[in-house]
């Protein structure tokens, strides 16, 4: 297996990315049609775009401080995709059936000039005539001050990562002693400015913040928040990862409802990550993210850019598409179409249902930090 490893521990070097060779340039049956479906049956229907590598936290389970150091390479400006290249992408993806687009990092505020990039993005159409719905996640160090002018550029909703309500917690898990206050001001002035439903994202780790379980759903019940439970995944190389770090799915549904009772809830769209379930009295629902334990691959609808251009077609994926390789050898926008068209009909991906306890180190994988989340 080619080692792909985005980062070596003792140099803070960045290797490069393995790209896969581009797949026959496919065309549609009739103009303006879907992208087929992928091998297993599946559409693309959403888009992740990173458009930072960097972050200014070191949360232990995504970018740790004794990987992703002082000394670390980080990509330089003229490695990332231009605003204009990534809107190109998501207009082809728009042609071809994608509905939403989602910017991730790294931590996506850090990268100048965001909400430009967002203008660009809200001017695109579906065939149909209809806007793309496009979120953020994010860290919220920064949402404090961009929410509004973010609302403005035509943002439609944020997605902030919280992982306990305890300030020694939450300040050890991000390890910078970043504050927790700051971050929930960035919820509220999300709230204020109208970026809604906004989704709190809580990782999970047996040991570290399993205890805030509660807490944490108890604090954001009788909020407008959507609390999302995430099971700690073995995304990359560098967080350490093992099985008995994971605190199930059930295990946290069980945790909230013998203290407040819940019930299931169906799915809101196909292809949807968590599993629903809201509160017998009414008042709220959580969301729970298990992708080790209850595998959804077999209804993935997603596919993500990385910073600097590469698709991959799966988070766990070890090598992916140079796209930006084809915007810069000027490909037309028949080309594009086609290749992205191509590469979704070839895909087959389905870590989650193939992970074992050994699986992490049989190989290695893209980073979180560098293909978002």
């Amino acid at each position: 297996m080619t080692d792909i490893s985005q980062t070596e521990s003792s140099s803070g070097a960045r290797s490069t990315p393995l790209s896969l060779p581009m797949p026959t340039l496919r065309r549609p049956d009739e103009p303006g049609a879907p992208f087929d479906v992928d091998r297993r049956g599946r559409r693309l229907r959403d888009l992740r775009i990173s458009v930072t590598d960097r972050c200014n936290f070191r949360c232990v389970y995504c970018m740790p401080k004794e990987i992703f150091g002082r000394d670390y390479a980080f990509l330089e400006r003229d490695e990332l995709l231009s605003f204009e290249e990534i809107t190109r992408i998501a207009r082809a993806a728009a042609r071809g059936g994608v509905q939403k687009i989602r910017l991730t990092g790294g931590e996506p505020l850090l990268r100048r000039g965001l909400e430009r990039l967002v203008e660009m993005l809200a001017e695109i159409r579906t065939p149909e005539g209809e806007p793309l719905d496009i979120a953020l996640t994010t860290n919220g160090s920064a949402l404090a001050v961009k929410a509004d002018a973010l609302k403005a550029a035509g943002l439609d909703r944020v997605t902030v990562s919280i992982d306990s309500l305890d300030e020694q917690t939450f300040q050890s898990m991000n390890d910078v002693k970043f504050p927790l206050a700051r971050v929930l001001d960035g919820l509220e002035a999300a709230h204020t400015a109208g970026l809604g439903p906004i989704k709190v994202n809580m990782v999970v780790k047996k040991g570290v913040n399993d205890h805030d379980i509660v807490p944490m759903a108890r604090y954001f019940k009788d909020t407008p928040y959507v609390l999302r439970f995430i099971e700690y995944m073995d995304v990359g190389s560098t967080n350490g990862w093992r099985l008995d770090d994971v605190i199930t799915a059930d295990a946290i549904v069980s945790r909230i409802s013998s203290e407040m009772p819940l019930e299931p809830l169906d799915p809101t769209t196909p292809g949807e990550t968590a599993t629903r379930w809201r509160y017998a009295d009414g008042t709220n629902e959580i969301g729970v993210i298990a992708s080790v334990t209850q595998a959804f691959c077999s209804t993935c609808t997603r596919a993500r850019i990385s910073t600097e251009g590469q698709l991959f077609t799966c988070l766990f994926a070890d090598a992916g598409y140079d796209l930006r390789g084809l915007l810069r050898a000027d490909c037309t926008d028949e080309e594009l179409d086609g290749a992205l068209r191509g590469i979704w009909a070839s895909r087959t991906d389905n870590y989650s249902e193939r992970r074992t306890s050994l699986t992490p180190g049989s190989r290695r994988k893209i980073e979180m930090s560098y293909i978002g989340g």
